[in-house]
C-alpha cells in the first residue's frame, strides 16, 4: 500500500482520480501530523513532580518572594507560569505572588523576515519592575533568542536589580546564543528536525511532552 501526501512531490506525484484506488491512501494535510513521529518525553505523572521540584528550588532562593516577580513568556510559557504561582500559593502556602505576561514579539531579531502578519499576545505587567528579582518562565530554552528578546523587552518597565530564567524543557545542544537556565526542570538532547512539543491540560486536555521527528 502506497502513501500519498499533497504538495510533498518528491514522495509522490499528484495521482490522477484513476490513480487513486485501494492501491494508494491519501492523506490530506491537515492529517499529516497523524504520520509524525512522536516520541512521550514527559507524561502527566512525571510533569507533577518536576512542577513541584521547580516550586521547591525557588522557594528556597527566593523564600517569601516579597522582592521577587513572575514572568510567563508569551505565548507557551504563561501557562507554566501561572501553574507555578498556583502551586506555591496553595500548595505551599506562598503570599500572594506578582505575576505578569510579557510579549516579545516585536522584538525579535527576525521579526521583519516574516511575509506573513505578526499576531502580538498580551503583555501584562501591572506592577513595579524596578530593583525587584525577576524570573522570566518559559516552556523550551531553544536558541535563547527568545530570551534575549525578553531581555530587551523587560527595560520598558524598569530595571530588575536580577533575572533569572525557569524552563520545563532545556535543549542544551540547539543554542545560538550564551544563554542558561538557572532553573530547568529535564536536559533534552533533540537533533536537527527533532521538536519539542509541550502540552497544558488548560489550553491542550494534558500535561504531556512530546519529541516529535518529522
Amino acid at each position: 500500500m502506497k502513501i500519498f501526501i499533497p504538495n510533498q512531490k518528491k514522495i509522490f506525484p499528484f495521482p490522477t482520480p484513476q490513480q487513486i484506488n485501494s492501491d494508494f491512501v491519501y492523506l490530506p494535510n491537515q492529517t499529516l501530523q497523524l504520520i509524525m513521529s512522536q516520541k512521550v518525553l514527559l507524561n502527566s505523572k512525571e510533569v507533577t513532580i518536576i512542577l513541584h521540584r521547580l516550586a521547591c528550588q525557588l522557594i528556597e532562593k527566593h523564600l517569601d518572594f516579597s522582592d521577587t516577580i513572575l514572568i510567563g513568556i508569551q505565548p507557551r510559557g504563561v501557562f507554566l507560569a501561572e501553574r507555578l504561582k498556583q502551586i506555591l500559593e496553595s500548595e505551599y502556602k506562598t503570599p500572594e505572588i506578582s505575576l505578569g505576561y510579557l510579549d516579545i514579539t516585536f522584538f525579535r531579531d527576525d521579526f521583519r523576515r516574516t511575509d506573513k502578519p505578526l499576531e502580538a499576545n498580551k503583555t501584562q505587567i501591572n506592577f513595579i519592575v524596578e530593583n525587584k528579582k525577576v524570573i522570566f518562565i518559559d516552556d523550551v530554552l531553544f536558541t535563547g533568542r527568545s530570551i534575549r528578546s525578553a531581555l530587551t523587552a523587560i527595560q520598558s518597565f524598569g530595571r530588575p536589580s536580577e533575572i533569572e530564567l525557569l524552563v520545563l524543557i532545556d535543549r542544551r545542544f540547539s543554542r545560538n546564543l550564551p544563554i542558561q537556565p538557572d532553573y530547568r526542570g529535564r536536559q533534552v538532547d533533540a537533533i536537527n528536525g527533532e521538536k519539542v512539543k509541550v502540552s497544558w491540560k488548560e489550553n491542550d486536555g494534558e500535561d504531556v511532552v512530546h519529541l516529535v521527528t518529522n
